[in-house]
């Protein structure tokens, strides 16, 4: 879905420091981890304390670490913080993030825009006519996924707020070969094709988390971008930003995908989402809000990036 560009229109040094800051993030497996994805590494008596940020069914499901909550709470408080997600609106509503509530979140990968908490009628609108005009229908899709999953390996099949599918599978079951001639298929109806965890996720190709950003920035005169993800859903936005950060885990990380001004951590887990956030934290007290090199030594400066999902 196109949008504004979000990056890389060099506005002066002056501007960037009076521009008003967004910043853009994935939520989980980026900033908020359940149980297994918390990825402790280190001894027991060295775990760091954590706050449960979602429960589910009367039990905690997601968490970060307290000082990563801390940093979070820092941040939402001095910037324009949007929650970006693929998650529908009432598995982000579960999530109860430290600090002020956000003005803005993105939910179903772009799909929902939520404007203190309600969902934004004009922009339901606009892309229910984009992915009108440019993609096959949800229910073709659908019926694809259903009848070419194996039951062996298939768990739930599900559709997200009448905007994409997805399934629940037994990774260790799944044949290879299938989630590349699924996105094969898809790919000539104009559709995308994740494979996160034990879902695998269908998308329209023009319902993009950037594209929902852009909007944001538009209508709350942004024009510096922070943002950060860890899957393949993640790219566009990544992409997008004027400075980006992903995890050592995730998609991105196993595919070696890479971007000039882009930063990879070596954190993995909620590790890495401590590290997201002061990262954020820092560019955001930073002179031109974050436009220096990045740690790494990569650029931040609009420099032209490689989106190949290959590393090198």
């Amino acid at each position: 879905m196109s949008g504004r560009p979000l990056a890389h229109h060099h506005p002066s040094l002056e501007a960037l420091r009076a521009a008003p800051l967004l910043v853009a993030s994935d939520l989980d497996r980026t900033l908020i981890y359940s149980a297994p994805a918390l990825g402790l590494a280190m001894p027991d008596a060295e775990a760091p304390r954590l706050l449960c940020v979602e429960t589910y069914e009367r039990k905690p499901l997601s968490y970060m670490t307290e000082t990563a909550a801390g940093l979070l709470a820092e941040l939402a408080g001095s910037t324009t913080f949007v929650p970006t997600t693929t998650r529908t609106r009432e598995q982000y509503r579960r999530i109860h993030l430290p600090g002020p509530a956000p003005e803005f979140a993105i939910c179903a990968n772009g799909g929902q825009l939520l404007v203190r908490g309600e969902s934004d009628r004009d922009w339901q609108r606009t892309v229910a006519e984009r992915l009108a005009a440019h993609c096959a229908p949800l229910e073709e899709i659908r019926t694809h996924l259903v009848r070419t999953a194996d039951p062996a390996w298939l768990l739930k099949e599900r559709t997200a707020e009448d905007l994409f599918a997805y399934l629940v599978v037994e990774r260790p079951l799944l044949p290879d070969t299938w989630v590349k001639d699924l996105a094969g298929w898809a790919g000539e109806r104009g559709w995308t094709v994740s494979l996160q965890g034990r879902k695998i996720y269908a998308v329209p190709r023009p319902l993009t988390k950037s594209a929902a950003v852009a909007e944001v920035a538009r209508r709350t005169g942004a024009s510096v971008v922070l943002a950060a993800g860890d899957s393949l859903l993640d790219a566009d936005l990544l992409l997008a930003a004027d400075r980006g950060w992903r995890p050592g885990h995730g998609e991105l990380a196993d595919t070696g995908w890479h971007a000039l001004h882009v930063t990879a951590l070596d954190e993995r887990g909620v590790a890495a989402g401590e590290e997201i956030t002061r990262a954020f934290l820092h560019a955001a007290a930073a002179p031109g809000h974050g436009r220096s090199p990045a740690p790494d030594g990569s650029g931040a400066d609009g420099s032209a990036v490689d989106a190949s999902a290959a590393g090198g």
